[in-house]
This record gives structure tokens, sequence and C-alpha cells, in this order.
């Protein structure tokens, strides 16, 4: 752990909160039930947005469970310390989210009919949010310049190991009717549809007063303004400052960072890497 993080199986996580016992008892030992809704998807994707949407989707846009309980306790990590043990306590229909990649996380997927939602995002994106967020928090190696996170991510040397690997280890699951592939940025640019495509999946019926209700209590301003939404109730355990985690919530915010070259650089590796999958599964620019 001296280099700033916890390994397990050749993949770096952070060290606060994780431990490889853990890490290997989800892995091999973790029963998903049919029931559960498990929110998957890499640092910085859009998770919380998500786990909120979800979660008011269930309370039919009513914001008494937003605002009462933490995030972290509605929707579980299923892979730290605090979320394993909660879920294996937990009675009933489960929320669990999840940074894992797919041969890390629990084999019980393979033959559980629990619901899967996998959520991609521009990884230019996630490459500045990332920044940001590990320099805000007490959890992992803190990257000197957005320059600096950039290379570390392009070799797949950051929490949860390669973008790239992620995507395509996720991606083999598309074809199952329990798998569920969206992008933030659909749900940012018709967030009302794609909602209506996650109710579908979930086979939850709303009625168009209750949609509106999950798009407004879901925004990121109402959210930022949460504090069980915003993180804000943490300890210095894991914080730097006090301010929200939440920053921007905004497609395209890379472009205020990279220069011509580096982004020319990432293009041209992201299209190595990602070269057998169908583009219109990125529909960034």
């Amino acid at each position: 752990m001296s280099d700033g993080y916890l390994w397990f199986e050749g993949i770096a996580f952070p060290v606060v909160g994780y431990n490889t016992e853990i890490l290997r008892k989800t892995r091999d030992e973790f029963v998903l039930r049919d029931e559960d809704v498990v929110t998957v998807t890499f640092p910085k994707s859009g998770t919380h947005w998500l786990t909120e949407i979800l979660c008011l989707i269930r309370s039919k846009g009513d914001t008494k469970w937003i605002q009462s309980k933490p995030i972290w306790e509605r929707s579980p990590w299923l892979e730290n310390e605090h979320g394993f043990t909660l879920l294996n306590k937990k009675e009933g229909p489960r929320f669990l989210n999840s940074h894992l990649p797919i041969h890390l996380f629990p084999k019980s997927i393979f033959s559980s009919k629990a619901k899967v939602i996998y959520l991609i995002r521009n990884p230019k994106d996630i490459i500045v949010s990332a920044y940001f967020f590990w320099n805000s928090v007490h959890l992992a190696k803190k990257p000197k310049s957005i320059a600096q996170y950039l290379e570390w991510f392009m070799e797949g040397n950051v929490v949860y190991g390669s973008w790239f690997d992620h995507v395509h280890g996720w991606v083999s699951m598309k074809e199952r009717g329990n798998f569920l592939m969206l992008s933030y940025e659909e749900l940012k640019w018709d967030t009302e549809r794609t909602i209506e495509k996650i109710c579908q999946f979930l086979g939850k019926k709303m009625e168009p007063e209750e949609l509106n209700l999950v798009v407004k209590n879901s925004s990121f301003q109402v959210m930022k303004e949460n504090k069980m939404s915003n993180f804000s109730v943490l300890d210095d355990t894991y914080l730097v400052h006090k301010a929200p985690l939440m920053r921007k919530g905004k497609t395209g915010d890379w472009k205020n960072y990279f220069t011509v070259a580096q982004s020319e650089a990432f293009d041209k590796l992201f299209w190595e890497k990602m070269a057998d999958l169908p583009k219109e599964l990125f529909p960034w620019e």
C-alpha cells in the first residue's frame, strides 16, 4: 500500500474502506438475488446520478427516502467493507453499486436474474472528473496534474484498472435480457426518454407526473443541495475539504483542459483499443 493503492489480482483499489479479504469474498461468495438491481460503472461515469434516479423510480418521484438516508446506504457499494456488510444484512430487493471489472464481480452474476445497468461515459470527461475527485478525497494516490492522470489512465494504472478492459468486459454481457447498457451522454441529452427506458427495463410503470418528479428531483442542482446525496456528511477520514464532491455534472468539460495534442493522442489509443466494438456504443464527440 506504500504506492497509494491497495492491490488485488493486479487491480488498484482505494486504501480506505477496502481489503483483499472482502474483495475475494465479493467475487467468490457473494450471492446476487434475482430481485436485485445493480449499477455498474467505471469511476466518475455518473454512478450517483443513476443511483438517485433508481431510488426515485422506486419511490415514484417522492423525495422522502432520498432526503432521509445517505446514498451509500440506499445503494451500498458491493466491494467495500461497509457496503458488503450492509448488503449481506439487507432483506428483500436490494440496490447495489459497483465499479468492479467483470472478472472480479460476484461469480453468481452468471446464474442470477438480477438486473444490471452498465453506465459508460466519455473517458476524456472521466479523466478530468477523476483528477479533481482523487484530489478531494483521502482514498488513493493523488495526481499532480491532469496531464499526469491522463498518462496513468492511458496506461491503465488507475483505481479499478484499465477503462478499456472494464468496458470490454462488461460489453460482453450486452445480449443478456437482464443487462442494460446506457451512456452518461444520452442520460444528459434526453433524461426523460432514458429514464423511461430504465423503467421499461425494470418493469416499472410510471405515470407522466411521477416521471416528471423523477426528472426534477434527480437533477444535478437538486442532488447537489441534498446532503444525503452530495457526500457532505462524510467525515475528514474521507474528505480533504467539506465542499460537496459534486462538481459540474456536464458533458464535454474535457475541452477546457485537454490540449490538442493530448486529445489526438488519446483518440488514437481509444480507436486502437476499441476498434472491435460498434461505434454506436460511444455516442460522444
